[in-house]
């Protein structure tokens, strides 16, 4: 791993950040002051910022709220970010698993470990989302049958998957999806003649959202949320 990369991903300091304090040679490496931040690190080296260890977090699993009005990043110029929700002893390292639109509320998973976000996020898995959706109108039972058949979304050429479409109320439904296309819940409903108002998310594979957590409150996983994602 490179220097700077462990670094930033040690302390929380973004790469640039990393880069400053190791070209300032705030950073020693076997005790060794090292100003490379393009430096390779063996496993057996000890790496000490500012006269203190440094060492890697282990991993780490979380969930999250989201809130309305923050966004599924770790920087960003115009907006507060879902990794700026959490304390900042807990940041270090952790990236939000794929995103929700910045008016999307709900489920988010958070995490350190890149192979588990990956077995979530690639198309290959099919990891199913569940989303409730208030509508605008009322779902037809043409539009619904639409739905779980697959739509043509405008600007592609090839349709959805098929969905999983639960009729909750009048306004209110419960639509399961295996993919993770643009803004896809708005632009199936835009597909068949309707639209969302509102949108949130309430489970990622066998992953519920805690009905404990308040917008912008988070927790880690259970070992057996973590282990539910193969």
């Amino acid at each position: 791993m490179r220097l700077d990369y462990f670094l930033a991903s040690s302390t929380g300091l973004s790469r640039k950040d990393a880069k400053r304090e190791i070209g300032a040679g705030r950073v020693t490496v076997d005790g060794e002051p090292c100003r490379r931040a393009n430096q390779h690190l063996r496993a057996d080296q000890t790496v000490q910022w500012r006269d203190q260890p440094v060492t890697l977090p282990g991993e780490r699993y979380l969930m999250l709220n989201k809130p309305a009005g923050v966004v599924s990043a770790t920087q960003d110029r115009d907006h507060q970010t879902v990794i700026g929700l959490l304390p900042p002893e807990v940041r270090p390292g952790l990236h939000p698993v794929g995103r929700l639109d910045l008016d999307t509320t709900g489920l988010l998973l958070l995490t350190n470990d890149g192979q588990w976000s990956h077995r979530i996020t690639s198309p290959r898995a099919g990891c199913a989302k569940t989303y409730r959706v208030t509508l605008a109108e009322p779902l037809t039972e043409e539009a619904q049958l639409q739905l779980e058949a697959g739509v043509l979304l405008r600007d592609e050429d090839r349709p959805t998957a098929p969905a999983t479409v639960k009729v909750l109320t009048d306004s209110v439904i419960d639509l399961v999806i295996t993919e993770g296309r643009y803004h896809q819940v708005k632009r199936m409903l835009a597909a068949v003649g309707n639209h969302v108002h509102a949108l949130h998310r309430v489970r990622i594979g066998a992953i519920e959202l805690d009905p404990g957590l308040a917008p912008g409150q988070w927790r880690s996983l259970t070992e057996a949320e973590v282990d539910s994602v193969g």
